[in-house]
């Protein structure tokens, strides 16, 4: 399931063959190819999460698939409409939109906005008059269940994301005339892997989220769900079935009467699109564990330090020495810069090159990079079946000043 094709494999072997250093790989052939299916359908909207992989190339592909572009920042908007992309396909997620920040989208051109409290409510009305126009906007919602599993991402426990039912209620939306209230939106659980799940946690939303709607005479013509949809990390884990999924949101589609279902996936989308190129720097023994030492750790790759959940990761030569569990670590002067307890050949050793899978979400713009002012990652992309350097590995140099 983790393991690069033959294509793939070649390919990564001639990389390590020039660079030195470790880098990543998205392979927008494969990328392309998962996308079909995504789309082609009736029942939701998508939208591409640009925090889960903002390089140029993805953005292109995900574009040229049909997708439409959920941003989150000043960087992530300016980089999307570099790509050529009209700003009636973006809408403005994220908890910390400033009166600033929404100015610069609004100039930008983007109508659409999903409103996190009431400040920010009045601010997108302020900027609406200012500019003489009406804005879109979905109210986030946050949700409490009497069963925490109807909420994993955090169980109860409070978050920045949205309000929650009692606090929106408190808003007398008919005061702001330059915003079109057009749905909600919702999102509160993160690489879920069971669509049986997915599919109750929808059906456990539909009642709270209509009665907010008829209180605060929102005509709900958007359902946003956001995300959160998962992709395996290990050998035993199954992948969701998106057929499946798209049955239940069609349910939830006719349940609750809006016009419109949108989500925006990020991890889902690219995630098993990418790979990461390790070299081992040497192999130890210590307390009668085995270790390996590998030259890009945290980083680039900082998901294993937040979650504890490793990468899958393979040796990118052929070997027939068993297997041995190692623990991997990387270059940073941190107990924290460990990237899994793996199972690897033997023999694994100084010289040889680790290949990191499912890396094409929350990589190499999720970490640190500037810690220890190591060399920042080349990144490769693989089109028509041939490898291109999007961006070469750079020194410290070339950001410390």
């Amino acid at each position: 399931m983790h393991c690069l094709s033959t294509s793939q494999r070649a390919i990564a072997q001639n990389l390590t063959q020039r660079e030195t250093t470790p880098f990543f790989c998205y392979d927008l052939d494969q990328l392309a190819a998962h996308l079909i299916p995504l789309v082609d359908q009736q029942i939701v909207k998508l939208w591409y999460a640009v925090k889960a992989n903002p390089l140029s190339r993805i953005i292109q592909t995900l574009d040229k698939a049909g997708f439409n572009f959920d941003v989150a920042s000043n960087g992530e908007l300016n980089q999307v409409l570099s790509q050529g992309i009209s700003p009636e396909r973006v809408l403005n997620t994220g908890p910390a939109k400033s009166l600033q920040q929404i100015r610069h989208f609004v100039a930008q051109g983007v109508r659409i906005f999903v409103a996190e409290s009431h400040n920010q409510v009045i601010w997108l009305n302020q900027v609406a008059n200012e500019y003489d126009i009406q804005l879109q906007v979905l109210l986030r919602v946050q949700l409490r269940f009497d069963k925490a599993e109807h909420n994993p991402l955090g169980g109860n426990t409070l978050t920045p994301f949205g309000l929650g039912c009692e606090q929106w209620q408190q808003l007398d939306l008919k005061e702001f005339k330059a915003l079109e209230f057009v749905g909600l939106h919702i999102f509160q659980w993160g690489n879920m892997l069971s669509t049986e799940t997915l599919a109750e946690l929808w059906q456990a939303m539909v009642k709270p989220l209509l009665e907010l709607a008829d209180t605060l005479g929102i005509e709900l013509k958007v359902l946003d769900l956001g995300g959160g949809l998962g992709i395996p990390y290990q050998p035993q884990q199954a992948s969701l079935d998106w057929p499946s999924l798209v049955e239940a949101l069609a349910q939830i589609k006719q349940q609750t009467g809006v016009e419109e279902l949108w989500m925006e996936l990020g991890r889902y989308a690219v995630g098993e699109c990418g790979f990461y190129l390790n070299p081992v720097v040497e192999q130890k023994t210590n307390y009668g564990e085995l270790q390996l030492i590998v030259s890009g750790g945290i980083n680039h790759l900082l998901r294993p330090a937040v979650t504890g959940q490793a990468f899958p990761a393979q040796l990118l030569r052929d070997s027939a020495a068993s297997e041995q569990k190692f623990h991997v670590h990387g270059p940073l002067c941190t107990a924290l810069d460990h990237l899994g307890d793996l199972p690897l050949p033997a023999d694994t050793s100084s010289g040889d090159w680790l290949v990191f899978s499912q890396c094409g979400a929350y990589g190499y713009t999720e970490s640190m990079p500037f810690f220890l002012c190591h060399e920042l990652p080349a990144e490769y992309v693989i089109e028509n079946g041939k490898s291109i350097c999007v961006r070469p590995s750079e020194p410290a140099a070339s950001y410390l000043r």
